[in-house]
């Protein structure tokens, strides 16, 4: 069995072609998710639910950019914006594809919570979209063996020719808890550009309806997902560390991407 652990081993400090990526040395949560976490849970109306997805598209800012609720079905609504100086779109996307087939890689974008990473299919060539990433990591103190099954983002809402025409790229996929083989929510991260650089509008919707036995799309499926999610709730306090999660690792990454893409894009 393969060991899994956080951080870089001493081998891999030393050799690894990615080593001078690695740091543990994580900034400070920008001001406005702090300010965010600070006001706790949210009118669950000011975070729509994940039915009206496409409305990111719209152009300017939603009423809340940063924050969390817990809807009346039980499910945790989350979303977290991410300034990104210098970063571009199309690097993001790269990212996501680039990645997944590696562990140290994925360590990159959070030194201090990501353990293990793998595609399902076992593939290493740059793609993401219709494939399903397999993941260890830590949400708040607890580890986790979920996947993220990638799908494009028409078949959820999005107007993908708008989103070329505006130079936008959004990343959308499935959670899955692997050990209990249940869909169990969705993300979308919209990245758009603007002067200087880009910026990330983050969503997660997980829990309560939205969760799934994964294959199973009728009746039944719907009700033993309801009847998985009352027995499981998703807590605010779990919302909150999955939103300050999503500010570490996209504020961390950021920072290198365009240094990280420039050495590595053209070598696969």
């Amino acid at each position: 069995m393969t060991r899994l652990y956080l951080g870089y081993s001493d081998e891999e400090m030393k050799t690894s072609p990615y080593a001078r990526f690695f740091n543990p040395k994580m900034a400070e949560l920008p001001r406005h998710v702090i300010d965010a976490l600070s006001k706790g849970t949210v009118a669950h109306e000011l975070l729509p639910p994940f039915a009206r997805v496409g409305e990111l598209q719209r152009g300017g800012y939603a009423l809340v950019e940063n924050g969390y609720t817990i809807a009346p079905d039980g499910s945790a609504r989350i979303a977290c914006l991410t300034e990104m100086p210098g970063v571009t779109p199309q690097m993001w996307e790269w990212w996501f594809a680039w990645h997944g087939s590696e562990a140290q890689r994925y360590k990159l974008w959070h030194p201090l919570a990501h353990v293990d990473v793998g595609w399902a299919d076992g593939r290493a060539d740059l793609a993401y979209i219709g494939r399903t990433s397999n993941i260890v990591e830590y949400i708040g103190s607890r580890r986790m063996n979920v996947a993220v099954r990638f799908v494009p983002p028409a078949s959820i809402g999005f107007d993908e020719q708008q989103l070329r025409a505006r130079g936008e790229v959004a990343i959308c996929g499935r959670g899955i808890v692997r050990d209990l083989r249940m869909e169990s929510g969705w993300l979308v991260h919209h990245i758009r550009p603007v002067p200087g650089g880009s910026e990330m509008r983050s969503r997660f919707w997980l829990g309560g309806g939205n969760v799934n036995p994964i294959g199973m799309e009728g009746a039944l499926g719907k009700f033993i997902g309801r009847t998985a999610a009352k027995l499981q709730a998703f807590s605010s306090t779990q919302a909150a560390e999955l939103m300050i999660h999503d500010a570490q690792e996209m504020n961390h990454l950021a920072a290198i991407l365009p240094v990280l893409h420039a050495a590595f894009h053209s070598k696969n």
